[in-house]
C-alpha cells in the first residue's frame, strides 16, 4: 500500500457519516451499496474496501441496480462538467462522428430492450470496443444483461474507489 492510498484510505475511514456518504455516492448511486460499505468502515486496507464493495454489489435487488445505473450517463454522452464521465468515457471523446452517430443508435436500441443504459466499464476502451459490446450484448435476455451489468458495475466501483483512496488526507 502506497503511502498516499494509506492516508487517503485513513481520511476515507475518519469522515463524518455525511461526508463519507457523499464520497460513496460519487462512487456509485446505489443507496444500498452506500450503507453497506459506509457500515463496514473502517477498512485496514484498500483490497478489504474492494472486497466489501464486491459483497455489497453481489446483494444488489434489480432496484438497486437500477439506481446504481441511472448514475451513469449513455457511452458517448459523458455528463457535462464531469470530469469521472470525461475520463471514463474518453474512448469515445476522439471517435470519428461516424462511430458516434452508430454508438448514439446502439445506446437508443438498447435503451428501449433493457430501459436501462447500456453500462460498461469504458476505461480504457476504445470507441470500436464499446461499438463492439453494446453490438453483442443487445442479443442477451435481460436476466444475462443484468449479471453483465453488476459485474461491469463492480470494475467500474473498483476504479473509482481506487481513485477515492489515492486521494491524499
Amino acid at each position: 500500500m502506497t503511502s498516499t492510498s494509506a492516508s487517503g484510505l485513513a481520511r476515507f475511514n475518519t469522515l463524518e457519516e455525511s461526508a463519507a456518504l457523499a464520497e460513496l455516492h460519487e462512487v456509485c448511486a446505489s443507496t444500498a451499496w452506500a450503507r453497506q460499505l459506509l457500515a463496514a468502515r473502517p477498512f485496514a486496507t484498500p483490497e478489504d474496501l474492494y472486497t466489501a464493495s464486491d459483497a455489497a454489489m453481489a446483494e444488489l435487488t434489480a432496484d438497486d441496480l437500477a439506481e446504481a445505473m441511472a448514475g451513469h450517463p449513455p457511452i458517448g454522452r459523458p455528463k457535462p462538467g464531469d470530469p469521472t464521465s470525461s475520463r471514463e468515457q474518453a474512448g469515445m471523446a476522439g471517435a470519428a462522428e461516424e462511430l458516434k452517430a452508430e454508438m448514439l443508435e446502439l445506446n437508443l436500441a438498447y435503451q428501449e430492450k433493457f430501459s436501462h443504459v447500456f453500462l460498461i466499464c469504458a476505461t480504457g476502451r476504445t470507441g470500436e470496443q464499446m461499438r463492439d459490446a453494446v453490438k453483442e450484448r443487445i442479443g442477451n435476455s435481460p436476466e444475462q444483461e443484468r449479471e453483465i451489468v453488476r459485474t461491469e458495475l463492480g470494475k467500474i466501483n473498483r476504479i473509482r474507489l481506487n481513485r477515492l483512496v489515492e486521494q491524499d488526507a
